[in-house]
């Protein structure tokens, strides 16, 4: 008898988890084919709670993949977009900052390359209903327009993002919520970019937060950023753990689980 109760148990807890890894998943804009990466949540959920992640500017990168598994323990199915499509990766920083300036420029391309990423998050899982977008620098910046374009998204998240748009632009209300981490030595981002992103938010009516890291710089999430904060951009280890639990918080204040 107390063996197969024992059976039972384990039964239900096998049936309760997957088996969590990242899975290549082909889709398109066009002719063009992006290469994105889906993972299920560890555990299933009544309420199916998904993450939409965008890369920083070199694309999809060990720290997103590393992210999108930790999130995928937390109980959340993932997916890192494609923004550049296969035959147009950088191959260096250089490259890379041509690539994401065309997309901060041609925001509209942004606009629908991050919506399509978001239909292949639904078709791995999500609930289309209960999502959330994250984003890394570059990525960073996509997730705010995710916010300003009113995609399918109840909140976003922008770590060391560029906050700014084009002035020209008109400010919309926005009706997700948003979380901004940032490092306060970031030098990056100006002051007067900063306040006429927090004057947005404001105008906008968002439910918006921003908070600032000290001794932190550009990509402190990032483990191979280096750590030498005078390059501008490095890795803060301290800066890392503390956005990523105000992440985890953010989450479960936007998301059903």
């Amino acid at each position: 008898m107390k063996n197969s109760v024992l059976l039972i148990f384990a039964t239900i807890l096998l049936s309760n988890t997957i088996n969590a890894q990242l899975k290549p998943v082909k889709y398109a804009d066009g002719t063009q084919v992006l290469n994105g990466l889906s993972i299920k949540a560890a555990k299933k959920s009544s309420q199916n709670p998904g993450i939409l992640l965008l890369p920083a500017w070199l694309g999809i990168d060990n720290a997103s993949k590393e992210i999108a598994e930790n999130l995928s323990k937390l109980g959340y199915t993932v997916f890192i977009a494609d923004i550049y499509g296969e035959g147009n990766y950088p191959k260096n920083t250089t490259e890379a900052g041509k690539l994401a300036g065309h997309y901060k420029t041609n925001v509209a391309e942004y606009h629908k390359r991050i919506n399509l990423a978001l239909q292949e998050l639904v078709k791995s899982g999500a609930n289309a209903d209960n999502i959330v977008a994250i984003g890394y620098c570059f990525g960073g910046t996509g997730v705010l327009e995710a916010a300003r374009v009113h995609l399918n998204v109840k909140g976003v998240a922008s770590f060391h993002g560029s906050l700014g748009k084009d002035a020209a632009r008109a400010v919309e209300p926005i009706t997700a919520k948003v979380l901004v981490c940032h490092g306060a030595d970031d030098p990056y981002e100006s002051k007067e970019e900063i306040t006429a992103f927090q004057q947005e938010m404001r105008d906008s009516k968002a439910d918006w937060q921003m908070i600032y890291y000290a001794n932190a710089v550009h990509s402190f999430t990032n483990p191979e950023a280096g750590n030498d904060n005078s390059k501008g951009a490095a890795y803060n280890a301290v800066a890392a753990k503390r956005s990523f639990d105000h992440l985890q918080l953010f989450l479960n204040e936007v998301l059903k689980k």
